[in-house]
């Protein structure tokens, strides 16, 4: 049995607490691996690499960060393929799926890439006589993500591409349901030159949380995840001193008027609820149909889904893939069954059939008449479930997306450029797609949502990712003639 272990201090380090974990093959339900979860205590000896680890990477020249970050965005470029079958293997993704989050999270690599720039502060001459000030950015020290299974590689690159090109030293404690890829990242890192101990990866379930949120050595923690453990995460760690962005869940809308496109709002309701299987949190899971084309709506839907090939990921004809887990899966078809039971119509059951073999496949569903107060509207399901919820105008829906206690993101079809352009200033959402189903910013943006989507004051990469990873210094300077100098008691003015 293959197993998964440590990276710390620039090298494979076996688990030593006895627990380990099972990393599942999604498409047949087998155990391929055993991943070794760590205890406090080798929590703590990693936290100590890195923290040893800090003065020197610190000191290092913007000029030989940015070198690491290119060499590193050269390698992952040359590596898709064999990062991707990764993320296909232990996520259970279709290849194609996992090819375009290894695109996104490079993007992020590209951005740290321009580190020199970003970390420039500001400089005013003269601001009183002979005195000048400038702002400064520095690292934190060390610092932590909490990455989930989703996006075993795209969401750490979103965290560690800035937070180590920014002079920080990283803890990547990734999902113990599909560990691989954090390892194969670290390696990664290592052939770009990154010095040892800089990127360590720490396999673990709740006690390595728990640690890192409690190590006194670990200055920020950056974690996505489902609400309630966000929730978890920034209350716990903001009440021991560190810095907290916690990315929390979703119940993303897609409203659609009757001036839209149908065609294409089908087109792209079917791929932004089943792509990957609905385990995104950018995934549209309700779709607002005005009355007058609900029905036409739903029937293009419905056209579109047998058309879906639901198979293994690593097939080249596949288009959604398995689930993570098995216990997952189930979850998921109870959402299905509970719709059922509270009034929505199961217009497309996808538990009533599944592919042959004992992987953790679900078909797509659909389900009509959803309303909230129902489970499959209230909850964020994580699986292909797409609701419709039929309303009778703009504002009805306006109101049902800011009624939401989630604000990550959503999408309107129209081609009333004065409608989107009210709409996107109404919207109590953090990420705003006009005719673009998952508008996932690119990476000189920020992602995060708003409400329960999101606990802390920054959002991830991009600019705000900057800012999460450093803290500012202003610097008052002089250089006087000692024969001018003089005891002043009072407070200095700017004159």
């Amino acid at each position: 049995m293959k197993r998964i272990s440590h990276w710390i201090d620039g090298k494979v380090v076996e688990g030593t607490s006895g627990r380990q974990g099972v990393v599942w093959n999604p498409a047949t339900g087998e155990q391929q691996a055993a991943v070794d979860l760590a205890s406090a205590a080798e929590l703590d000896a990693a936290v100590a690499v890195a923290k040893a680890a800090f003065p020197a990477w610190r000191a290092t020249g913007l000029s030989r960060r940015a070198e690491v970050m290119f060499r590193l965005r050269d390698l992952v470029d040359a590596n898709r393929k064999e990062l991707a079958s990764v993320v296909t293997a232990e996520h259970g993704k279709v290849l194609s799926d996992a090819l375009g989050e290894v695109a996104r999270g490079l993007e992020n690599v590209e951005y740290a890439c321009g580190v020199p720039n970003l970390l420039k502060g500001g400089f005013t001459e003269q601001a009183a006589t002979g005195v000048d000030v400038y702002s400064i950015r520095q690292p934190l020290g060390v610092v932590a993500g909490i990455t989930p299974f989703n996006f075993p590689a795209m969401v750490p690159m979103w965290m560690f591409a800035n937070a180590v090109a920014c002079g920080n030293t990283f803890i990547l404690k990734p999902s113990e349901k599909d560990p691989s890829t954090a390892l194969l990242l670290a390696d990664l890192l290592a052939q770009a030159g990154l010095p040892a101990g800089v990127f360590n990866v720490v396999n673990g379930d709740k006690e390595a949380v728990d640690a890192i949120l409690a190590h006194p050595d670990v200055a920020a923690v950056s974690f996505v995840g489902s609400t309630p453990i966000a929730r978890s995460i920034y209350e716990t760690g903001t009440r021991n001193g560190k810095r907290v962005q916690a990315l929390g869940g979703a119940k993303n809308h897609m409203l659609v008027l009757p001036d839209a496109d149908l065609d294409m709002a089908a087109d792209a309701a079917v791929s932004a609820a089943y792509g990957s299987a609905g385990e995104r949190c950018m995934a549209v899971s309700v779709v607002l149909a005005v009355d007058s084309v609900a029905d036409a709506l739903i029937d293009k839907i419905t056209e579109r889904i047998p058309a879906i090939k639901v198979g293994p990921g690593t097939e080249p004809d596949s288009e959604m893939g398995p689930l993570i887990t098995g216990e997952h899966r189930d979850k998921v078809a109870g959402y299905v069954t509970g719709a059922a039971d509270e009034g929505a119509t199961v217009v497309v059951d996808g538990t009533a059939s599944v592919p042959a073999g004992d992987g953790f496949f679900l078909n797509p569903t659909l389900l009509d008449g959803v309303e909230p107060g129902m489970a499959c509207y209230d909850d964020e399901i994580f699986g292909p479930v797409l609701s419709v919820t039929r309303v009778g105008s703009y504002d009805e829906g306006l109101q049902l997306i800011n009624d939401n206690p989630y604000g990550n993101g959503v999408a309107l079809f129209t081609r009333d450029g004065g409608v989107a352009r009210q709409f996107q200033f109404d919207v109590q959402v953090g990420m705003v797609g006009i005719n673009v189903p998952i508008p996932v910013p690119v990476s000189y943006y920020s992602f995060g949502g708003w409400k329960a989507s999101l606990f802390g004051d920054q959002h991830m990469y991009g600019p705000e990712g900057i800012n999460f990873f450093t803290r500012s210094k202003v610097v008052t300077s002089r250089w006087p003639d000692p024969a001018t100098s003089s005891v002043d008691l009072g407070f200095p003015e700017n004159r």
